[in-house]
């Protein structure tokens, strides 16, 4: 077997929370930051809270308000314009 392969093993490695919880666990790496951890998720605590850090949900109503416009009906003229143009032309 190769040796030096797999990474350092960290048994007391810190997850830190952006709430201030702080998680001790098994990691690859010493320290990890997180936003949401179950102290802080809504499904764990019940509340409703929206995490919209980057603008995600304003720029899918923007995206989802684009659809609606595209697929709205629109009338089509029947082309008799059009008809005539061609009987005009052929005579």
């Amino acid at each position: 077997m190769k040796k030096d392969v797999h990474p350092k093993y960290y048994p007391k490695a810190k997850i830190i929370c952006s709430c201030g919880n702080i998680l001790t666990v098994g990691s690859t790496m010493p320290e990890i930051h997180v936003e949401v951890c179950s102290k802080c998720h809504p499904f764990f605590t019940g509340k409703q809270k929206l995490l919209d850090t980057s603008g995600r949900l304003e720029r899918f109503k923007k995206m989802v308000a684009k659809g609606q416009e595209m697929h709205k009906p629109t009338t089509k003229t029947t082309g008799t314009a059009n008809k005539t143009k061609k009987a005009k032309s052929k005579k």
